[in-house]
Order: structure tokens, then C-alpha cells, then sequence
């Protein structure tokens, strides 16, 4: 059972989303398949379930990321949902408040907002986006504006959220490098950072939020998530094949080329070169690939090695049906019955 190093007790673990569009599948399909994922997280005793917005990417369909939180938390009822996250660059602060003061108002008490400082996308798409971009370094003073438009409104306030104002919306810090611990822990606020993909600043990161954070009207004590691949099957040899999904789709997206999603191959060893192996293999060092002792374990010294409060599990498997069982497998390396 992995637990939590600063209380012992048992560590929440939750599950990062990006609504895949297989090869051979449709967007449509895989909204339904995110559904089905969340309905099964929520029996599995998962915490939050979160969406991330991505855009002009084949095989990623959570682009319109409110609306798609809007349809899980609709067709869930206990499950926290969120936005693992919103691209602050991409969105006017103002219309991000009303967009989640108004899923807060349908889900009360089941709403997330994490905040992502970069575009998410290419150049040309970004200006598609948010013609007047004023690039990542106004994100700070963005998520100030953000977070006032949740407080409640004041006499004289010339522009307000409705809905929104006065709505208790938890805000996270999303971040892959030292900048968003800096902004998280000076603003108060939980942060979760992108390990699953980018793990290299991870130590220094946490060590930073942890050293310098500021408690806050909105969180009284630091709080960190950590995202982890993790990917399980019956069998060790079973996982791997599975992983090589997300293998190739990272290697096409280095060559530029991203796709769908692909289905997985028998020898990942003939598809990428040696220098895309290494890249790879240094993107996704955050990795727990095997059958169900090896996750155990893995989560486990996962745990104990980086300390965090939260672990947020995601996995890029190509068949849905094998997708659900992974997840039902990491669920009883937290102490979980569910599945079993």
C-alpha cells in the first residue's frame, strides 16, 4: 500500500485524462470512453479525475476542456473533476471564471482548476486561439485576475464573474519546471507538477514549494501532487507491449508528426533510433510498467523516494478494455478492494 510520508495515512491517488482518439476511432468515441474511465475510477475509490486541454493534436479530443468536465462530473456523482489543466495564455481570465463558477455551480464541491502556464500547441494554433497573446510571462498576473474574480464581489467592483463570485473553486499550480513551484508557493496554493512527462526538475521543484510556501485564506498547509505513467496488465511482458503505445506516440510527436493514438507493437526496438530511444526513455523515467506486484511496488517506492501528498496516475493504452484494467490494478496498490 503506498501511503503518505508527511501522515502515514494512505496516499489519494487520481487520474489524469486526455480523451485519446485511437487509430481506427473518433472523437465521439472517445468522449464515451472517458466516461466509462470515469464512471470506473469513481467505483475504484479514485479522487479526482482530471482533463487536460491540448489543441490541434489528432489524438488528444479534451480541446474544449470545461465542456468535457462538464459531461464526466454530469455522468459521475462523487468524483472530483477537473482541468489537469486549463492553459492560462490560451483564455481572458474573466471567461475561465465563468466557465468553471458555472460547472461549480451545477457540481458543487466536485470542481477543480488547475492552471498550465504554456500554450499547449504550436505557434500558429496559438494565434488562432488568443490573437492578442501576451505570452507566459503575464500567467502570474493572470491567475491574480483569476483568483479575485472567485472572491466575493466588492461595492464598486466594475466587473465581476457571474457565476463565480464568492464560489470556493479550488485552484491548483500546474507546472513542469522551477516557475510554477515559485508561483504556487508564494500565491498558496497546491501544486502539481507534470513528472509523468517532464520529470527532470522534479526533486529541485518540490524541494522549492516545500521550502517557501506561503499558507493562504485558500490552503493553510503546502499540498503536492505528483503524476505518474503507470501502466498494468496480468503480466510483465503484457504491460510492456502496452506501453509501446505511448512510446510511439511520443517519439511521433519529437518527429513532429503526432497522429491518433496507435495500437501497440511487438519490438519498439525497430521503431525509433537510438537518440529517441534515450529521449524517451528520460521523458518517461516516471514510469511503472508491469504486472500487478511490479506496480505495487513501484507505486510504492515511488512514494517513499519523492513524498507527495497525491499521486495523479495516467496511462496512453490503446485498447479500452485493457486501459480499465490497468487502472483497476494501480487502484489495489493504494489498498483498494475495488476491482479485485
Amino acid at each position: 500500500m503506498a501511503g503518505s510520508a508527511r501522515t502515514g495515512a494512505p496516499i489519494p491517488y487520481s487520474l489524469l485524462d486526455l480523451a485519446p482518439v485511437c487509430e481506427g476511432s473518433t472523437p465521439a468515441q472517445a468522449f464515451a470512453n472517458s466516461l466509462d474511465l470515469a464512471r470506473h475510477a469513481e467505483a475504484l475509490g479514485y479522487t479526482r479525475y482530471w482533463l487536460a486541454e491540448h489543441h490541434n493534436m489528432p489524438g488528444i479530443a479534451s480541446a474544449a476542456t470545461a465542456l468535457l468536465i462538464g459531461h464526466i462530473a454530469g455522468g459521475t456523482s462523487t468524483l472530483r473533476v477537473g482541468a489537469g489543466g486549463v492553459m492560462l495564455p490560451n483564455h481572458a481570465p474573466l471567461q475561465v471564471a465563468e466557465q468553471f463558477g458555472t460547472l461549480a455551480s451545477l457540481y458543487p464541491g466536485r470542481i477543480d482548476l488547475g492552471l498550465g502556464r504554456a500554450p499547449g500547441t504550436d505557434q500558429a494554433t496559438l494565434q488562432a486561439l488568443r490573437r492578442h497573446y501576451a505570452g507566459a510571462e503575464a500567467f502570474p498576473s493572470d491567475v491574480m485576475e483569476l483568483l479575485r474574480y472567485f472572491e466575493p464581489v466588492q461595492p464598486g467592483q466594475p466587473v465581476q464573474a457571474v457565476p463565480g463570485a464568492g464560489l470556493e473553486v479550488p485552484v491548483w499550480i500546474l507546472g513542469s519546471s522551477l516557475f510554477g513551484a515559485q508561483l504556487a508557493a508564494a500565491l498558496g496554493l497546491p501544486y502539481a507538477f507534470a513528472s509523468h512527462f517532464a520529470p527532470a526538475a522534479m526533486s529541485e521543484a518540490l524541494a522549492l514549494y516545500h521550502r517557501d510556501f506561503n499558507p493562504s485564506r485558500r490552503l493553510r498547509a503546502l499540498y503536492a501532487m505528483l503524476a505518474l505513467n503507470v501502466v498494468a496488465a496480468d503480466t510483465r511482458a503484457q504491460a510492456q507491449r502496452l506501453f509501446t503505445t505511448q512510446q510511439q506516440a511520443f517519439v511521433r510527436l519529437r518527429r513532429g508528426a503526432p497522429g491518433l493514438v496507435p495500437p501497440p507493437v511487438d519490438d519498439i526496438e525497430a521503431f525509433w533510433t537510438p537518440a529517441e530511444k534515450a529521449m524517451v526513455e528520460q521523458a518517461l523515467a516516471c514510469a511503472v510498467v508491469g504486472d500487478a506486484a511490479d506496480v505495487r511496488e513501484g507505486i510504492a517506492d515511488f512514494a517513499r523516494r519523492h513524498r507527495p501528498d497525491e499521486l495523479m496516475l495516467t496511462a496512453n493504452i490503446f485498447d479500452h478494455g485493457a486501459r480499465l484494467h490497468s487502472f483497476a490494478l494501480a487502484a489495489q496498490a493504494f489498498g483498494s478492494d475495488a476491482g479485485r
